[in-house]
C-alpha cells in the first residue's frame, strides 16, 4: 500500500483527521491526487511519459493524448517530448544540422529517425545470424 494511503488511514483511525462527511474525505483524497484538476493530471501524466521499448509512434500517441487538456505552451511541449524519447533517437536529432522547431515536425523527425534505427537494428541482427 501507498505510504500516503497508510498514513491517512492510521490518522483517521486514531482520529487525528476529521471529516464532518464523507464528501469532505473524498474532495480531500481528489485534491491530494489530482482528482478534482484535469490539467495537473495530464501534467503528471506528461512528466513521468518515456518512450522505452515502444515505437515511435505509439509514444507520439500516448503523448498527444496526455498533451490534450494539460495547456502545455509549444516550446514546453517539445521540452517534455524530447525528455520522453528514447535516448539514441534524441541524441541523433540533437545532432542533426537542423533540428526540428515546431512539435510536428519533431514527431516526423523522430519517427523517421526511429524507424531507421530499428531497421538499422534487424539489419545487424542478420549480419551476426
Amino acid at each position: 500500500m501507498d505510504v500516503w494511503k497508510e498514513n491517512i488511514l492510521e490518522d483517521l483511525e486514531v482520529r487525528l483527521l476529521e471529516y464532518k462527511t464523507a464528501g469532505e474525505f473524498l474532495a480531500e483524497i481528489k485534491r491530494e491526487f489530482g482528482g478534482e484538476d484535469k490539467e495537473a493530471g495530464k501534467i503528471a501524466e506528461l512528466k513521468r511519459l518515456e518512450q522505452e521499448g515502444k515505437m515511435m509512434e505509439e509514444f507520439i500517441q500516448e503523448f498527444r493524448r496526455a498533451v490534450r487538456e494539460s495547456r502545455y505552451e509549444r516550446r514546453s511541449l517539445v521540452e517534455k517530448f524530447k525528455r520522453g524519447m528514447n535516448r539514441t533517437i534524441y541524441q541523433r536529432l540533437m545532432e542533426s544540422e537542423q533540428q526540428p522547431s515546431f512539435i510536428k515536425q519533431w514527431y516526423d523527425r523522430a519517427i523517421a529517425l526511429n524507424r531507421n534505427w530499428r531497421e538499422s537494428k534487424r539489419e545487424e541482427e542478420k549480419l551476426r545470424g
